[in-house]
């Protein structure tokens, strides 16, 4: 197994927007939202009413299906309103937060005094357990089971990502506390790979009991799902876990302070931010909280996450439980004439060189949500191949998703991968196929078949 691999496939978007590294402003959290959606196949026990009081580390929900993994407040305040859509489908519990943020105090624990059911409950028991996320499918990790190892990316290779650097600088000893619990819950130790480019100025690079890669490549390089085909492949029957490097902070804090603390630096970026920079803030905060980044007059899009796989939650939406990044995009929805058969467009990215944007390849675009056309017959071609590192057939996989073919979706790898993965392949769709959806459907068929 090689420690370090270098990624011939990719594509890095050229987009401008990207935050500066300085911290704006600190936001207090007004109305804060723990979405279910935000949780692939959870289906949720409500455990507060409006009105209730709760603490940062209150739990809120429950997974029906295994009720010891709650889902607990980030914030302290009182429950402001439980939002229900079609079918009484719980959508958001909203809390309204309080000035001064008062903590469950959860008692901080030596790690290295503990034994793996003692990490164990303890995460589980002060609502961080969905931090960990299981491999295949993407769900919430079955603490009955025990994964062949631990993965967990350093860097973030994705559109206008947030600088993990900068944004975990003081959160090294939190890092490594958890490092140190995890390796206790497998026998494969925890996984982590590093980008090759900045790999010795990353203070990170001396965090110990970890197994260290490096990865050199353009995006998805990034991607956890990447590395992991690459350094130690998913086969049937096989269980890995990820957790991010946000989570790995918050689980090294619960055991350093005994307090639920998912706050962290969340990156405001795009082309219609103003002046993109970061700030500190929790996750599920308002997005309007963000109103000296953006222009409300205009008619914008605003993702929770980046602009290949992240969220359009709209001006009175939500931040995501996972996001540290929303990304202001100008909605696409200005006609064009002659469209793709005008001669030139400097104005435009082609990752297929259909304009004249490779001849400036340091060149960033104001790109907006705009498909330049609409859904067509889905044709075999190689453009996906060129975008997806992996040693995979993903035409073969996405046909075998839409057939609803399960023998052909494991033989062509829906083991190994998450909508993510397929990003750019649906940039790059001539087709202009919604090719995650394709690949959440065909996960979701395997949830419900062979779970």
């Amino acid at each position: 197994m090689s420690n370090n691999i270098y990624l011939r496939k990719g594509l890095d978007l050229p987009i401008n927007g990207e935050a500066k590294s300085v911290t704006k402003k600190v936001i207090v959290p007004d109305v804060v939202a723990l979405k279910p959606t935000d949780f692939r196949g959870l289906v949720p026990k409500l455990l507060v009413r409006e009105g209730d009081k709760v603490l940062a580390g209150t739990p809120v929900m429950a997974d029906k299906m295994s009720q010891n993994i709650v889902f607990a407040s980030p914030v302290s305040g009182v429950v402001k309103e439980i939002v229900r859509g079609a079918k009484r489908k719980l959508l958001e519990v909203r809390i309204q937060a309080d000035i001064q943020q008062a903590y469950v105090d959860f008692g901080a624990k030596k790690v290295a005094d503990l034994s793996a059911s003692q990490i164990k409950e303890a995460i589980l028991g002060a609502g961080l357990w969905p931090a960990i996320i299981q491999r295949p499918y993407g769900i919430i990790a079955n603490p009955e089971v025990k994964p062949k190892a631990i993965f967990v990316s350093a860097f973030n290779t994705a559109p206008l990502a947030a600088d993990m650097e900068y944004v975990l600088e003081s959160e090294y000893n939190n890092i490594q506390t958890a490092i140190d619990a995890l390796n206790k819950l497998t026998d494969g130790g925890v996984h982590m790979s590093f980008n090759a480019a900045n790999y010795s100025s990353t203070s990170f690079h001396r965090l110990e009991n970890i197994i260290g890669h490096t990865v050199e490549g353009k995006h998805p390089a990034g991607n956890v799902g990447v590395q992991i085909h690459h350094f130690n492949p998913i086969k049937k029957g096989e269980t890995v876990w990820t957790v991010s490097m946000l989570m790995l902070a918050a689980i090294g804090k619960l055991f350093n302070t005994g307090k639920y603390d998912v706050s962290r630096k969340i990156a405001v970026t795009g082309p219609m931010a103003i002046e993109p920079a970061y700030v500190d803030a929790y996750p599920g905060i308002a997005v309007r909280q963000l109103k000296d980044f953006f222009d409300p007059s205009l008619d914008l899009r605003y993702i929770s996450g980046d602009v290949l796989t992240g969220t359009s939650v709209g001006k009175d939406g939500y931040l995501g439980f996972y996001d540290n990044q929303v990304t202001i995009l100008e909605e696409g929805d200005k006609y064009e004439m002659f469209g793709w058969a005008k001669p030139l467009r400097p104005a435009l990215f082609s990752s297929s060189r259909t304009y004249f944007s490779w001849l400036t390849p340091k060149k960033k675009y104001d790109m907006d949500t705009n498909l330049h056309g609409g859904p067509r017959a889905f044709v075999v071609n190689d453009v996906y191949n060129k975008v997806l590192p992996m040693d995979l057939f993903p035409v073969h996989l996405l046909k075998a998703c839409l057939a609803n073919n399960i023998d052909d979706m494991e033989k062509f790898g829906i083991y190994e991968v998450l909508e993510e993965d397929f990003a750019l392949c649906e940039y790059v769709c001539p087709s202009k196929i919604e090719i995650q959806q394709i690949i959440s459907d065909g996960i979701a068929l395997m949830l419900k078949e062979m779970c």
